[in-house]
């Protein structure tokens, strides 16, 4: 008999401060973004932490993953060093996933080890990190119970074992393995057992193995108005900013609203876009209730055309005239996307959804269409040329407007005196007032930006940043940095410019940091981003010419290394400027210049097509012909 039932009715603790969860895991869970437990995570964090066998209803999507991950962590000794919880999972995506939230969740559990075992994993990379000593195993069943039958795995010390997507497995035909698993499972552990459906073969299961389970069941809201059209947009080449800056340029909008996960992010990406000309504001719980109330008037007045939000500071929010909701970022369930999307569509409008999903996240669009019973649409990006199209018929529509809403008579005056005066015609004049007006920012995009665009389009993300090269830099003295920026290979038109950072050797970065600091302030990728030399009190890095300063404002104030980057026109060092460790640096004496990752990089792209670029460097030329003479002959 189980013990309660819990449905979509039961109350829902407001805070993840009220389940008892550990400080460590509280703070993981900050770190995410999450600011209220879904109704799974509520009705089932608390059982769990007690020690209670779980039997849980519950549709991919509704945060199932975090409420048996954060309790069953909880419980975790980190300082014994044999597996204590298994999760098994039905296949290998789903295993990989549920892992990593066990290491994002456990990331303050210093000493605790999460290790993902599934099918087509080389075995001796598992074998490796369960000899090391883990106390988390996720895996599917099948390489689970080989790894048990060889005695690699014991689940001697096992203090709970997990059972996700159930019906799942049963579909899949790994019940038999699962039972297996159970039966050799010590008799004291606690089991979770999470299930979308309830066949009677699972039914079995829960009743021959779960001890007097607590009994949960959420139904999923699954009500999304009509009126709102919803698509998505896969994440690949093009960084998410570059994205909505796109959708943004070319779609009729009125007022938007874009959800990202965290506080951090609604000021960051609200910093951004109101470097790129939008007005933009951060709306996230640590505004006070007074800021809140004027930042939402103005967005009613149309004073602010587009907020950035975290889902509870969005709770409630009432603006009529929201014509686009963008989750830049997932949603954790189901459920806060329903929430987001209800935004738009209000008092009888037409409303548009537009979701951001990496590749790794098709699962969660899966849960989405499923709980909403609606396709969502793919969609391409729009191109430069459609944004020209849409800035020309824009600022026509403008023009055409003042004719209509303006009194002219003062300026058809001075044309009338400038075609008496200098003889010029009122096309000329015309021309030149609109290039005038266009002020600060180019009515066109240009041809460099232009190309820049179709190379992000036409070389898509791998799923990986590079490898890049992290070994320490060399203390030996070197000469100083050349000023002038080297071309990118693949993309050689493209103009450079070195530019300097307030940190070196001494304070431990490496090409690496760097890298990553750019690539996630500036939301540039690093295909983009040149050489780096790190000398001991400075590094360079070269960038695109034609960044925004905005973007030279946002990374001014970034750190690396626990300091500023101050990042700076690098004007380069005079003659006889020291190099290394202060002294003189003498040509002939001077080591080799060790190659920076990105060295490598362009000579990785360097294929036959490359062979006739001008500029291209003596020591890469080098390499390639030592490259071609170790060539057989054909």
């Amino acid at each position: 008999m189980s013990k309660h039932h819990a449905d979509k009715e039961t109350p829902i603790a407001t805070s993840f401060d009220d389940l008892g969860l550990s400080e460590a895991v509280l703070k993981a869970v900050a770190d995410q973004g999450y600011e209220q437990p879904s109704p799974i995570q509520a009705a089932s964090i608390p059982p769990l932490l007690e020690g209670h066998d779980l039997l849980g209803q519950a549709q991919t999507g509704t945060g199932k993953t975090a409420a048996f991950v954060l309790p069953l962590l909880t419980a975790i000794d980190v300082k014994k060093k044999h597996p204590q919880l298994l999760i098994l999972a039905p296949t290998r995506e789903l295993a990989i996933q549920v892992a990593e939230a066990c290491q994002q969740y456990a990331k303050h559990m210093k000493g605790l080890n999460v290790l993902p075992i599934y099918g087509g994993q080389s075995y001796t990379i598992q074998l490796k990190q369960l000899a090391r000593g883990v106390q988390v195993v996720v895996g599917t069943p099948g390489r689970v119970m080989d790894h048990m039958r060889r005695k690699t795995l014991s689940l001697d010390g096992l203090r709970a074992l997990v059972l996700d997507e159930a019906d799942e497995m049963l579909r899949m035909g790994f019940i038999d393995d699962v039972k297996w698993v159970l039966e050799q499972s010590p008799p004291e552990r606690q089991i979770a057992l999470f299930s979308a459906t309830m066949p009677k073969e699972v039914k079995k299961v829960a009743d021959r193995h779960l001890n007097d389970p607590v009994h949960i069941k959420i139904a999923s809201k699954t009500v999304t108005a009509a009126n709102i059209s919803q698509r998505y947009w896969v994440v690949r080449g093009t960084h998410k900013l570059d994205a909505i800056t796109r959708i943004l340029e070319s779609e009729e909008t009125d007022g938007v609203i874009v959800f990202v996960r965290t506080k951090n992010a609604t000021t960051e990406l609200a910093d951004k876009l109101s470097a790129r000309g939008f007005r933009s504001e951060a709306l996230n719980g640590d505004i006070v209730q007074a800021n809140r109330e004027k930042i939402v008037d103005r967005l009613k007045k149309g004073k602010l055309d587009i907020l950035i939000a975290t889902d509870v500071a969005a709770r409630g929010l009432d603006v009529e005239r929201i014509s686009h909701v963008i989750n830049f970022d997932v949603p954790h369930d189901t459920e806060s996307y329903i929430h987001r999307i209800g935004r738009t569509g209000r008092a009888g409008r037409d409303g548009k959804a537009i979701l951001f999903v990496a590749p790794r996240e098709k699962r969660m669009l899966s849960s989405i269409e499923r709980a909403t019973r609606q396709t969502i649409e793919p969609m391409e990006l729009p191109t430069v040329a459609d944004i020209n199209k849409n800035r020309l018929e824009r600022f026509k529509a403008k023009v055409a407007n003042a004719v209509q809403s303006e009194d002219l008579s003062l300026f058809s005056q001075l044309i009338t005196e400038m075609q008496r005066d200098q003889e010029l015609s009122a096309e000329q004049i015309a021309a030149a007032a609109m290039l005038l007006a266009q002020g600060d920012t180019p009515l066109m995009l240009d041809e460099k930006e232009l190309k820049a665009t179709r190379a992000f389009d036409g070389e898509q993300d791998k799923g990986g940043r590079s490898r890049f090269d992290d070994r320490p830099v060399p203390r030996a003295d070197k000469p100083a940095p050349r000023r002038k920026a080297t071309p990118l290979t693949n993309f050689p038109d493209m103009e450079m410019t070195r530019f300097k950072l307030d940190v070196g050797s001494r304070n431990s970065v490496k090409p690496g940091n760097i890298v990553g600091a750019i690539a996630n302030e500036a939301e540039l990728e690093s295909k983009y981003i040149g050489e780096i030399e790190i000398r001991d009190d400075y590094s360079t890095v070269d960038l695109p010419a034609d960044m925004p300063k905005g973007i030279l404002a946002i990374l001014k104030k970034a750190r690396v290394a626990g300091r500023p980057l101050a990042i700076s026109v690098y004007e380069g060092a005079p003659a006889g400027a020291s190099g290394g460790r202060g002294k003189p640096t003498d040509s002939k004496s001077a080591p080799p210049k060790r190659k920076s990752y990105n060295s490598k990089k362009r000579e990785a792209f360097r294929g036959t097509k490359d062979k006739s670029k001008k500029g291209k460097s003596d020591y890469a030329t080098k390499k390639q012909k030592q490259r071609k003479a170790k060539q057989p002959k054909s």
